[in-house]
């Protein structure tokens, strides 16, 4: 990938792994659309990247998803890269879950981790076929291969993302878009509630910095740190990291 000249749209993108792609998008010369949900998240960094260009969206609703794009493609039709990082962790145990009055909590988690990536991309995907270059990028996780029990959903809704942008570059593999999967492990963002992170998680400027190391490479698949093994894990290796995951971590959700 090409890692200047480009217009750049960023779900997510005004804190976490999504910010900090972005100040590393902007000082090497692109320009950069971040979306998110919350407004005074957005004017937080754009006051810390004045040239960053903002959008308030919330992803789990189609027709903002469907305003997205045409807003995007109508004000900056030079965009050519789209990064789907927004994502939301939720931790719970399902023997304690209200599924039956509460799903909506629940299906947001669905509906912004996997139907809202999957969405763009199949809205962005034929737009960008027409580019000289361009590309897809999609925020996985390293718990998309070894999930972690205590949060079912966010596991599962990862490894689905993880197919998709397997078969989604396949499909454009003869085009000039280059579809790229980042599986991050936990890094220090606030990610499933303020603080989770911060004693086991990567730094996050370090993690940034290591999966621009491996975008200037032209990796496909971008793992740092634990992540990078758990992609190339066996499933026997699966099992005894998952269960070893969730044996550690169990007593959270009682």
């Amino acid at each position: 990938m090409n890692l200047s000249g480009n217009t750049i749209l960023i779900t997510g993108g005004g804190s976490g792994i999504g910010l900090a792609f972005a100040e590393r998008f902007i000082k090497g010369g692109n320009q950069v659309i971040v979306c998110g949900r919350r407004e005074n998240v957005l004017q937080q960094a754009k006051e810390k990247f004045p040239g960053i260009i903002t959008r308030v969206c919330d992803l789990t609703i189609e027709s903002e998803r469907a305003a997205l794009f045409d807003w995007v493609t109508a004000n900056y039709p030079e965009v050519n890269v789209l990064v789907n990082n927004a994502g939301i962790q939720q931790r719970f145990n399902v023997l304690k879950a209200d599924a039956k009055d509460n799903w909506s909590y629940f299906n947001q988690e669905i509906t912004a981790n996997i139907e809202a990536p999957i969405h763009l991309s199949m809205l962005f995907a034929p737009f960008f076929a027409k580019k000289e270059k361009a590309a897809i990028l999609n925020v996985t996780s390293g718990l998309a291969f070894t999930p972690l029990a205590i949060a079912p959903i966010y596991s599962a809704t990862k490894a689905a993302l993880h197919s998709f942008t397997m078969s989604l570059r396949h499909q454009l593999s003869d085009t000039s878009v280059e579809v790229i999967e980042v599986a991050p492990p936990a890094v220090n963002t606030d990610l499933g509630g303020t603080g989770l992170h911060t004693a086991q998680g990567e730094p996050l400027d370090a993690f940034a910095d290591g999966i621009f190391k491996g975008l200037e490479e032209g990796k496909k698949e971008i793992g740092y740190g634990t992540s990078v093994s758990r992609l190339r894990m066996s499933r026997d290796e699966i099992n005894e990291y998952a269960e070893k995951m969730y044996n550690a971590m169990k007593d959270s959700i009682k």
